[in-house]
């Protein structure tokens, strides 16, 4: 009988459900050496959250974070929450020696961030964070064939996430836009995924010129009891300030000489979630769009003359990191699959005492970068990481 590893998740709503669903699929389709077990849920309101763990098949409910974390009976903290949460919550865990799942971005700040990583060090403990992206098939494909030398030295980085959720003035003014549980708008959270995906396929960044953009600056206060996965009802005749930006742009030099542009926005009208790459180098280039998140774009300088062109990399056959355990080759995957494979790896490294990345110290270098963009924005100068 294979060893348990037993599971408390603090935070049931869209990522909640999104994390619960990989604890219970992992074991499924990936030959793990641990099984997971959901043992707790953690939330703030009873009756909501007792629907939500007897729906996902969590054994118990708690409504007191500090005591799912010191429960001796947990080997797994699970944290599902938004980023003004996080670091309390992975001090106290690191501090009782729970092995850390932790949802994006890291913290609010680089000095909060920094702190995290050290208490994790210090105990010991495995720590992950999720930037979930790096694990579609396409993806990582991506980078075996920059590591194989597909597209020779690369020259740019192009990077857009762009949604629209927010494009309604009468959209409620919910905790992602304010600064006091937000930090920043789609700098910090969509640009985090991005500088993710730039470190992964790129390397580190050495520079950030930023500018920021704040379209509509007022909206109904939310009634938060009714808010969850990017939606909300708002309070009649009650407004408030909002106080992060609506859009953010950066260019950036990459310590290897490559240069890069990232757009993340909320008020690109008729994009869901898009989130889009170019890569350009001297021997070819490579193209991603996260809604055909199963599809990698390739250009070859050493394809036949009169034959040139981009062609469609269907990332579904075994060849391709994570498509094994899945269907068979053309039978796609979905958004909810990269979450299976972080919780794949995120055993395995637990059991095997491997590295699992993205880590804490690269949820710092992100944080760092991002804070770098929001100084630029505000000073108009260029900064130096």
């Amino acid at each position: 009988m294979k060893k348990q590893l037993n599971v408390g998740i603090i935070g049931y709503k869209f990522m909640g459900r999104a994390h619960s669903n990989a604890w219970i699929k992992a074991p499924l389709f990936f030959d793990l050496p641990a099984v997971p077990v959901l043992k707790a849920a953690c939330g703030r309101q009873e009756e909501s959250l007792k629907e939500f763990a007897k729906k996902w098949h969590w054994e118990e409910t708690e409504t007191d974070w500090k005591k799912l974390v010191s429960r001796p009976d947990i080997d797994i903290i699970d944290i599902a929450l938004p980023q003004q949460l996080h670091y309390d919550v992975a001090i106290a865990a690191a501090k009782e020696g729970k092995h850390i799942f932790c949802e994006k971005p890291l913290s609010m700040n680089s000095r909060q961030a920094e702190e995290m990583l050290k208490v994790c060090e210090d105990n010991k403990v495995k720590h992950y964070l999720n930037h979930n992206y790096r694990r579609t098939p396409a993806v990582s494909y991506a980078r075996k064939m920059i590591d194989d030398g597909k597209i020779g030295r690369i020259f740019h980085w192009r990077c857009a996430y762009q949604q629209d959720w927010i494009v309604d003035p009468e959209f409620p003014l919910t905790w992602q836009l304010r600064k006091e549980t937000a930090q920043a708008g789609p700098q910090w959270d969509l640009n985090s995924h991005a500088v993710d995906l730039a470190h992964y396929l790129i390397g580190d960044i050495a520079t950030v010129s930023a500018l920021t953009a704040h379209f509509i600056k007022e909206r109904p206060l939310a009634d938060e009891t009714t808010s969850g996965n990017l939606s909300a009802t708002a309070k009649e005749n009650e407004k408030g300030e909002v106080t992060v930006e609506d859009a953010a742009l950066m260019m950036v030099t990459f310590k290897n000489g490559t240069i890069g542009s990232f757009e993340a926005t909320r008020f690109a009208t008729g994009r869901k979630n898009r989130l889009t790459f170019e890569i350009y180098g001297s021997k070819g280039s490579l193209a991603f769009d996260l809604e055909r998140m199963n599809e990698l774009q390739y250009f070859s300088n050493d394809d036949e003359a009169g034959q040139q062109g981009f062609r469609t990399i269907l990332a579904t056959e075994a060849v391709h990191p994570y498509a094994s355990n899945w269907w068979p080759a053309g039978h796609i995957i979905g958004y909810e699959h990269s979450f299976v494979h972080a919780v794949a790896d995120f055993i395995k490294a637990i059991e095997e005492d491997t590295a699992i990345k993205p880590d804490f110290a690269d949820g710092l270098k992100i944080i760092q970068v991002l804070e770098a963009g929001i100084v630029s924005a505000e000073t108009g100068s260029q900064v130096t990481l």
